[in-house]
Parts: C-alpha cells; sequence; structure tokens
C-alpha cells in the first residue's frame, strides 16, 4: 500500500508542459500589450535590421538590404541578414518567448547590444493582422545548409520543410504574410509605406517599399548645413513636420556617454506643467515610441524631443521606457542640457530669453525653486507682479530696503493700492511657485531682508489719527464696531492715501481661519460645537480701516442716527470687499443687499422725520 502511495505521489509531482492558445494570445497582444496593429511592421523591420546586423558582425562587408512589397492584402518582407537554419527555425520561430539574443555565448547574442528586439516575441506580433504567416530563410553561417521553409497559422499549428536550393538562393530571409478578415487595410503599400517612414527613418541600412526609400539619413541634427541659420530654418521645418508647430528655439542633446543624439523644440506657447510632454524616442534608428513621457524632468514642460538612442532599455511592448537607473541618468543629463541652453541665452542672447521667459516663466521658476545656481542666472529676468509693476526680483530688491510679498492674490489685491501709496513695496507672491522664489531670494542674495506683508504691517504703515479728533469720534466708532462685531470685524479710523479710498478691509489667513472656525461652531451640534470651541485661538480678526482723510468718511463720522451709521458702516464694509477681490460669503451677500436697500430708502424721503412703512423715523 506504501509503494502505491509513493509511485502515485511521485507520478503527480512529475513535471507538466504549458499549453498555449495561440489565438488568445494573439488577442491578448493585439487588445492588451501593444497600443496599435501598426507594430506588426515595427516588427518585421525590427527581424530584418537584427539579421543584418547579425551578418556583419560575421561578415563586414556583407550587403545591408531590406525590401518590402504590399499588393492584394499580402506582404512580402525581404532581407539580405544572417538566415535560419532548420534547427535555428525549430528553436526560435517555433518557440514562444524564445529569443536569438538570449541564447549561448558564442552565437548571436555577442552583439546583443547592437540588437533592437529583446523579448522573443518576434513573429507572434505578425498575427494580429494576418492570419497566415510564411518565411523562406537561408543561412549565411551554414552556406550548405538547404533553403527552410516555415509556415504558420494563427490558430497555432505550423510546418517545417526544406526547399531546393534555387528556391533561395542567396543568405537571407522572406516574411509573406496574408492579411485577416478586416486586416487588408494595414497591408496596403501606401500604410505600409506610412509605418515604414515613421518607424524606420533613421535606421542604418538600405531600407525601401518597394521603389521608395524609407530611410533618410543623417538625421536633421546631425546634417551639415551651410550657415547656423540654415540649420535654425531646416530645424524648424523638421519640427513642424513632425510635431506640427514651429519652435521658439531649437537645443541640441547630444550626449554621447549616454549614447543619446537628438534634439529638444521649444513649444511657442505656453502650457500646463501638469500636462504630460510626449517625446519622440528611437532605439538604434527604430522609433520606439511617439509618447516618451519620462524621458525628461517634470519642469521641462516647455519643450518637445526627438532623439536617437543606444543606451534605454525598452518595455516588452517596446512602445515605452523602462524605468531604470539608466533612464534617470539620461533625465539628469538632458535636463542639465536644456538648464545649460537656458544659461547660454541670459549670458549671450538676452531678446530670445525675454522672449522664451514671457511664454514659458512658469517651466523656469520651476527649476528655479530647487536650483540655486539656475535662481541666480535667472534672477534679473524672471518677472513679476509688484507694486512698482512687472519687474525682476533684483531689480525690485534693488528699489526696496525689504522685498515685502503676500501669499495669495487676493491678500496682494487688497494692500497693494494702499501700499504703494504709502512706499510699501510688494510682490504677488499668490502665482505658481512665486512665494518659494521670494523666500529663496536671500539665499542667492545675502543681505536681501523678506518678510511676509500681513494686516498688521499694512495698518502700522498708515498715519494715525490725532487722539482728539478720534476721541470726538468715539460715538460713531462705537457704533460702526456694534455693526460690524457679529461679522468678526473691528473698525480702524487711519489716516492714509490715496484719498479716493475711503476703507481698507484687512484680513489675513489666521483670522480666515479663525472666522471659518466660528462659522463651522455655529452650525455644528453640541459635540462638536464644543470641540470646535476649544480649538478658538488668538488669531487677530479681521479689520475695517476707515480713512480719516477722505471727505465721505468725514461727512458720515459726523452722522447721529445710529441707524444711519449701521448702514452706512455696511456699505463700506461691502464696497472694501468687492474692491479687495475677496469671495463674498452669503452674510456678507445678505448684509450688502439691505445697505443697498437701506441707503435707497434713506435717499428717497425727503422727509427725514416721516415714519417708514415699519414705523421707523
Amino acid at each position: 500500500m506504501d509503494s502505491q502511495t509513493s509511485q502515485s505521489s511521485q507520478a503527480s509531482q512529475s513535471p507538466h508542459t504549458f499549453q498555449v492558445d495561440l489565438r488568445g494570445l494573439v488577442d491578448l497582444l493585439s487588445h492588451h500589450l501593444y497600443s496599435s496593429p501598426k507594430v506588426y511592421l515595427r516588427e518585421l523591420l525590427q527581424n530584418a535590421v537584427d539579421a543584418i546586423t547579425a551578418r556583419r558582425a560575421e561578415q563586414p562587408d556583407a550587403p545591408a538590404r531590406v525590401r518590402l512589397y504590399a499588393e492584394g492584402g499580402t506582404l512580402r518582407v525581404e532581407d539580405s541578414g544572417v538566415g535560419l537554419t532548420e534547427a535555428d527555425v525549430h528553436n526560435l520561430l517555433a518557440t514562444i518567448g524564445r529569443s536569438s539574443k538570449r541564447a549561448d555565448p558564442g552565437d548571436i547574442q555577442e552583439a546583443r547590444s547592437e540588437f533592437l528586439g529583446q523579448f522573443g516575441i518576434g513573429l507572434l506580433a505578425c498575427f494580429v493582422v494576418a492570419e497566415r504567416i510564411r518565411v523562406v530563410s537561408r543561412s549565411a553561417r551554414t552556406p550548405d545548409a538547404p533553403p527552410v521553409e516555415w509556415t504558420a497559422a494563427d490558430d497555432g499549428s505550423y510546418t517545417v520543410r526544406t526547399l531546393p536550393d534555387d528556391a533561395r538562393p542567396e543568405p537571407g530571409t522572406t516574411v509573406h504574410l496574408v492579411a485577416r478578415p478586416g486586416a487588408g487595410e494595414w497591408l496596403t503599400e501606401e500604410r505600409v509605406l506610412a509605418l515604414a517612414r515613421d518607424f524606420g527613418s533613421l535606421l542604418p541600412y538600405d531600407v525601401r517599399v518597394g521603389d521608395e526609400a524609407v530611410t533618410d539619413l543623417p538625421a536633421p541634427w546631425n546634417r551639415p548645413y551651410p550657415s547656423p541659420a540654415t540649420r535654425r530654418v531646416a530645424l524648424q521645418r523638421h519640427c513642424h513636420d513632425l510635431f506640427g508647430f514651429s519652435p521658439l528655439d531649437s537645443i541640441d542633446l547630444d550626449v554621447p556617454l549616454a549614447g543619446i543624439r537628438g534634439v529638444a523644440y521649444v513649444l511657442p506657447s505656453s502650457v500646463s506643467p501638469a500636462q504630460r510632454a510626449s517625446h519622440r524616442v528611437h532605439l538604434k534608428g527604430m522609433l520606439l515610441t511617439e509618447r516618451g513621457e519620462q524621458l525628461l524632468p517634470d519642469w521641462a514642460f516647455f519643450v518637445r524631443c526627438v532623439l536617437d538612442t543606444d543606451s534605454l532599455r525598452p518595455t516588452a511592448s517596446r512602445e515605452s521606457l523602462y524605468e531604470d537607473e539608466t533612464l534617470a541618468a539620461v533625465r539628469e543629463a538632458l535636463g542639465e542640457r536644456i538648464r545649460s541652453w537656458l544659461t547660454g541665452l541670459a549670458a549671450g542672447d538676452p531678446e530670445r530669453l525675454s522672449a522664451f521667459l514671457s511664454v514659458h516663466h512658469l517651466g523656469v521658476k520651476s527649476l528655479a525653486r530647487h536650483d540655486k545656481e539656475m535662481l541666480r542666472t535667472m534672477l534679473p529676468w524672471l518677472p513679476f507682479e509688484t507694486t512698482d509693476g512687472q519687474l525682476s526680483l533684483e531689480e525690485f530688491a534693488q528699489r526696496h530696503p525689504v522685498v515685502h510679498f503676500t501669499r495669495s492674490v487676493e491678500e496682494y489685491r487688497q494692500v497693494a493700492p494702499i501700499a504703494s501709496a504709502q512706499g510699501v513695496g510688494v510682490v504677488n507672491g499668490g502665482y505658481t511657485y512665486d512665494s518659494e522664489l521670494i523666500e529663496a531670494l536671500p539665499s542667492v542674495r545675502p543681505g536681501t531682508v523678506v518678510a511676509e506683508l500681513d494686516a498688521d504691517t499694512v495698518t502700522a504703515h498708515l498715519d494715525a489719527v490725532d487722539p482728539a479728533e478720534e476721541l470726538a469720534l468715539a460715538a460713531f466708532l462705537g457704533a460702526a464696531r456694534a455693526k460690524l462685531d457679529p461679522l468678526g470685524c473691528d473698525v480702524v479710523l487711519r489716516a492714509f492715501h490715496p484719498l479716493s479710498v475711503p476703507a481698507l478691509h484687512l484680513d489675513d489667513r489666521a483670522a480666515r481661519h479663525e472666522q471659518a472656525r466660528a462659522e463651522a461652531e455655529e452650525k455644528a451640534d453640541d459635540l462638536w460645537a464644543g470641540i470646535l470651541g476649544s480649538l478658538r485661538g488668538s488669531a487677530p480678526r479681521a479689520r475695517l480701516v476707515l480713512n480719516h482723510l477722505n471727505p465721505l468718511i468725514r461727512r458720515i463720522s459726523s452722522l447721529e442716527d445710529p441707524e444711519l451709521i449701521g448702514t452706512a458702516t455696511e456699505s463700506l464694509y461691502g464696497q472694501a470687499l468687492l474692491m479687495a477681490q475677496r469671495p463674498l460669503r452669503p452674510a456678507d451677500s445678505a448684509l450688502l443687499n439691505r445697505a443697498f436697500i437701506g441707503l435707497l430708502e434713506w435717499a428717497t424721503h425727503s422727509d427725514p422725520t416721516e415714519p417708514t412703512e415699519d414705523g421707523r423715523r
């Protein structure tokens, strides 16, 4: 019994071979691995180029030709590569997942770094558009071996047979495809030529579709030109043909240590930093992807690149780049090239730099946040909104002993007119990256004093009113404060310019936070009200600063009717909010409406002693 159990256990542990449903695998490739059926042509070109590379590694003078012929729903691809023997066919073509670039040392694999394909999917991708594949090949390594034919169908069946010598007199491989139902458009001559040029324009060998040349070498950025101006025009034309826009400038991306050759084109219009840039990446001349999003640092969103590399690794689909240390190093090197271009413009071509910054200052600010050298270089050029107009931080710091700034656009709009009239310079730090750059200013400009401008600072720069005059207005100020106290706002009397501003609404983030907490406490149940009440801080309240120099304020302050004083105060408060372009709360909107109606009622009564509808006088 024990012997039978042991034998049964051994039998159940014997290895089994996976069974592959080729139809299911083709569906997986076409709907999940590859983004489009067009990649079938890249696989064919890749196999042909790799075969030629392998043959030339042993026979440097061997011909290097790839020819494609499309007609009537069929495609024929001929190459003068290394070819295959019958054993190679069984080992390489009929085994899914095996790559000729992964075989034993001493074979094709010795030159693996020179090959495009590394994943062994190979001809299988052709089943995305073809229902039958026929390969006829003759080996250059074994000249005496007869030609061999491999024929496969999309149901997973294949046959292999040898052919007479005259079936393929010269070494190389010919691949025949027959279109699947509904896929014939992918095998038309027009489509094949367009795809071949898109994928293979930079391939190092002679590739043609019929009589039409596919390759266009040398690459536009490597060609000799009579003058720099001629080169610039040629690259502009190349960019327009490739990306559909005429660039502001072009940046050479020649990084020999990383095996990178190419060019970056500067966009002529601004784009969002959040928008992922798409770059064209060629791997050893073959187009790998048109969406190389990981190629450049995030801050370089203002350029589009096209380049050729032999150092980066593709993913299994060969439609994107594998994120590894090599890609990180290349990304850093390319970022350094763009940084050097910016530095060169700042040193030698300020007009072009100004034109660039007028469009892409946001990208440069993003870079300068983390790069002190770049901030120091760009300091005289980066524009900021200030109370003195559009200035660089360098110009502003030369004019003002203290660089005051606000962290939000709302705060800047509140204080800018008043601060400017008092001689206090303010920089609007509310735009993306600006406050960070302003705070970093002392690190690249020693001795510069940077301070955030808050309501207390603004109030301190306003002239105090004579104590006797303020005491005489105590009743008016008391009524005004009582009216605005429920809104969390104090009333202050000051004298300031411009005279045309009757009132100024000042608060800061701490005051707004406390206001929001108080509003939430009012709406909360007992439990949450207690919790929110315990969070009550000592933050300053918002304040309405009345301008004692303004004639309207002088007239209002002479009023004696408490109701009219309250209505006038609410009107001044609402007008100050609107001038500061602050978002209005429901309570603020109700106050504005109430004050407006109240003033209309008061203005339309000819006799102030006549009772109103509610009985008031």
